[in-house]
């Protein structure tokens, strides 16, 4: 008798190793290295060859869009979804991932198959009589075992496909459990090729783990034809999604939702959305965000009072606290503003999450503004990467994202020295900064 092949896999990264280990050398993970056996692969067949053909030989092929019901979220798709395409959606338990796709199963124009791994048919009937999502069209199929899902698709040929979610789904050819590594890059991968076969677009809902990543090995990513990121806070009313990855439009958009006891609801004008309460006030400064094509106003909320301990405190809310350190040291060796004796706290309003280096200089004025107790003028925009001589250096968009100022009332606007070459706007002053000494004497 063939003695059993064993292997050890991380459960994060997908490392393979022949013998246990308590921390993955790959990604540096402790106790996530998980027994498993080794199998086989499962494909015994041979594709046909295809031969290589010149670039200039492609024809131009032209994508029909599919709605998924809500504009937004169709303008983050790049109009909307494609026939065959694999979308992954993430986020923490509770945000709405499930209502969202219920309520596009909703929508959609055609039959859909709602397999759900998590919930019971009773379970998701009773939220969808909350959030008006009863519909004929839509199917609902409780079932984990990855040879009934492909089945059942086969079977019905639905216009959609829901999967809630891959880490529940598993393969009676793989002896691992359901969420192995083995069995989500299986299961992906195989209904991935039905789908496309099949030409059914498919919204796969992934798991995360507690540091916010989206759980299971990075393969699964690369298999989509989407990444969404589902982010917000579960206490507030307001949801972002964010567009990863997505190659069949432009990566770094963003759809905003409000989350009501209906369930979601579309936020057409997020600028207004997020600076609707503003109050004027030292601290605050109104930053164009971008990612995408669509650049949203937000409030950058700065505080800066008396240290209460003899370690001072660096502390944020959608904002990286390691740039916050940063910006803290800059602004003391090159524009004289101290705050080593004082507990710093920054705050991107509304919960969003903001990454780009174009939010620096609005983050560095909102602390200045706040340190002074002076008030930055109502009616102006800043953005602008810092280094660390103190230059304000160029991003991108810049003019988008004065366009999106003026469209909401703003008639000036602080930005890189040289961007401003570019941006002849009516009733819009721009001003160009080389450093940040330069931009703080001006607001302030």
């Amino acid at each position: 008798m063939a003695r059993e092949s064993k292997r050890y896999v991380c459960q994060s990264c997908g490392y393979a190793s022949v013998r246990w280990m308590g921390r993955c050398p790959s990604c540096g993970e402790w106790n996530s290295i998980v027994e498993e056996r080794a199998e086989n692969s499962l494909r015994n067949y041979e594709p046909p060859p295809v031969r290589a053909v010149s670039l200039d030989n492609i024809p131009k092929e032209s994508f029909q869009r599919i709605s998924t019901g809500f504009d937004n979220l169709d303008l983050a798709l790049g109009g909307g979804l494609v026939s065959g395409q694999v979308v992954l959606i993430a986020g923490e338990p509770g945000i709405g991932k499930s209502t969202l796709l219920l309520q596009v199963s909703r929508r959609f124009g055609g039959e859909v198959l709602y397999v759900s791994g998590e919930e019971s048919a009773s379970q998701i009937g009773m939220r969808a009589r909350r959030v008006g999502a009863v519909s004929g069209r839509v199917m609902v199929l409780t079932e984990t075992l990855l040879e009934r899902i492909e089945e059942n698709i086969r079977k019905h040929r639905p216009s959609l496909v829901v999967l809630d979610s891959i880490q529940t789904v598993y393969s009676h050819e793989l002896e691992s459990s359901a969420g192995s590594v083995s069995q989500v890059r299986e299961c992906a991968f195989r209904l991935s090729e039905v789908c496309k076969g099949m030409g059914i677009p498919c919204f796969i809902v992934g798991q995360v783990t507690k540091e916010g990543a989206i759980a299971g090995p990075k393969v699964l990513e690369h298999l989509v034809d989407t990444v969404l990121h589902f982010e917000g806070e579960r206490f507030n009313f307001h949801r972002v999604i964010k567009v990863v990855k997505n190659r069949f439009g432009q990566s770094g958009e963003v759809a905003v939702f409000r989350m009501t006891d209906r369930g979601l609801e579309e936020v057409l004008e997020p600028s207004s959305f997020f600076i609707e309460n503003r109050v004027r006030s030292a601290g605050s400064v109104i930053f164009p965000y971008t990612e995408g094509t669509k650049p949203i106003l937000l409030e950058v909320q700065a505080l800066v009072v008396p240290a209460l301990y003899t370690t001072p405190q660096r502390k944020t809310q959608g904002y990286d606290v390691a740039r916050l350190s940063l910006i803290l040291a800059v602004l003391e060796k090159e524009a004289r503003i101290f705050t080593r004796d004082a507990d710093v706290f920054v705050n991107i309003a509304g919960g969003m999450v903001v990454k780009e280096p174009a939010c620096d200089l609005a983050v560095a004025l909102a602390i200045a503004s706040s340190k002074k107790d002076r008030a930055v003028p109502e009616d102006m925009v800043a953005f602008g990467e810092l280094g660390l001589a103190g230059e304000v250096r160029a991003v991108h968009f810049g003019e988008l994202r004065v366009q999106e100022a003026v469209r909401f009332g703003f008639r000036r606007a602080v930005v890189p020295k040289g961007q401003e070459r570019g941006l002849n706007l009516s009733g819009v002053e721009v001003v160009g900064v080389s450093s940040l000494s330069e931009a703080v004497e001006y607001v302030l």
